[in-house]
């Protein structure tokens, strides 16, 4: 007696058809994954600006803050929201309250002539502050408030989910690397930070606002941008 060969392969093809819902189209046409990945990049974009929109609401609601109650002006962020750099300043002075945007006036054209000189645009950055609101007399944000608003700032890192931040100036660093530090100890080191499982490399700098009252200083920043482009390289981000 012959024994009667099984054609395995056409029973597996029997069964998975059988196990098919009538209702699924098969189609010749090749899948438009470039489509897809836009439509992903859409709903991740939504999502942040939802993200956004609901932090704003929450730093805004805020109650007996000094200086919220001081300030004409919430300045929470500029840029877009992909943009792989975030630049963290200390708070915001007159020109920002006035204009509703962050590094405004001589700070701002300082800002843009320092990334500039690294070959970077203001609009490849993504620019925001430790305090969203003006100090009165524009004093230094105690600790309290520093502390306060951190909580703030970190979700706002979460949210742009940056390659890299830069914290320019004293209070920036203190909201994210705590108190007891010097900035002139500091600034010019690569260090990282932890939120919410995800690992943001960042340095820190002297602010804007300060090379302008102490311009001696600025040696110090250009050696830190320096170090900065260097980082940009090694990461392969493009700019």
């Amino acid at each position: 007696m012959t024994k009667k060969t099984l054609n395995q392969n056409s029973k597996f093809i029997n069964d998975l058809i059988n196990t098919v819902s009538p209702d699924l189209k098969f189609s010749s046409k090749p899948i438009n994954r470039f489509k897809k990945i836009q439509e992903k990049k859409q709903i991740s974009l939504k999502n942040k600006k939802d993200q956004l929109i609901k932090l704003r609401e929450d730093i805004n609601s805020i109650e007996n803050c000094n200086l919220k109650e001081n300030s004409k002006n919430l300045i929470f962020g500029e840029g877009s929201l992909n943009n792989q750099i975030m630049i963290i300043g200390e708070a915001p002075g007159p020109n920002e309250e006035n204009d509703g945007l962050p590094f405004q006036g001589e700070v701002g054209s300082l800002l843009n002539k320092m990334f500039l000189a690294i070959n970077i645009n203001r609009e490849k950055l993504y620019l925001t502050y430790a305090i969203n609101y003006r100090p009165p007399q524009d004093r230094k944000p105690t600790s309290y408030e520093i502390k306060r608003y951190s909580h703030f700032l970190k979700e706002h890192i979460s949210i742009i989910n940056p390659k890299i931040i830069i914290l320019m100036g004293a209070t920036a660093m203190e909201a994210i690397m705590g108190p007891n530090k010097k900035i002139s100890q500091e600034r010019g080191k690569w260090k990282e930070i932890i939120l919410k499982n995800n690992t943001f490399p960042l340095i820190i700098t002297y602010s804007p606002s300060y090379l302008l009252r102490f311009p001696e200083n600025k040696k110090y920043s250009w050696s830190d941008l320096k170090n900065l482009k260097q980082k940009i390289i090694e990461l392969d981000i493009n700019i």
